[in-house]
């Protein structure tokens, strides 16, 4: 039941609004569990049965947090784990370049200009201490 508590007041400090909550059919997840979230208006809905599909962008988005951040940090605490995982999904929605978005972050600020005709000066900035970096073109 905490957890549940926890994950609503994180959702909370979002500022996107969400109306469905999309979980495994796990026995851990009660009705108590669903009340939870029914009361802040959100509508959970149980995954389909033996359909692996079903959950594809989640599964991808876990798998690529994991291959790019969790696989290379050792977390020793929550606190980190929390800090962490804010640091990789500012940059994976403002920065990384999505295929299926012509190389584009999913929440992009301006669009790219055209290129200056004389020579480029490139600014990299670094993510969670060099792991991650960021490229833009200077000024």
């Amino acid at each position: 039941m905490q957890q549940a508590r926890n994950l609503m007041m994180t959702l909370a400090e979002l500022e996107q609004s969400h109306r469905i909550l999309v979980r495994d059919r796990d026995k851990k997840f009660t009705a108590a569990f669903d009340e939870v979230f029914r009361s802040e208006g959100l509508r959970p809905i149980k995954a389909p049965v033996a359909a692996p599909r079903a959950k594809a962008h989640a599964e991808r988005w876990v798998g690529s947090v994991r291959r790019e951040c969790l696989d290379r940090i050792l977390i020793v605490s929550r606190r980190q784990l929390e800090t962490v995982l804010r640091e990789y999904v500012a940059y994976y929605n403002t920065h990384r370049p999505h295929r299926s978005l012509n190389q584009q972050p999913p929440l992009l600020k301006a669009k790219p200009g055209s290129p200056p005709d004389h020579e480029w000066h490139v600014r990299r900035r670094d993510r969670l201490g060099g792991l991650l970096h960021e490229y833009e073109l200077a000024a």
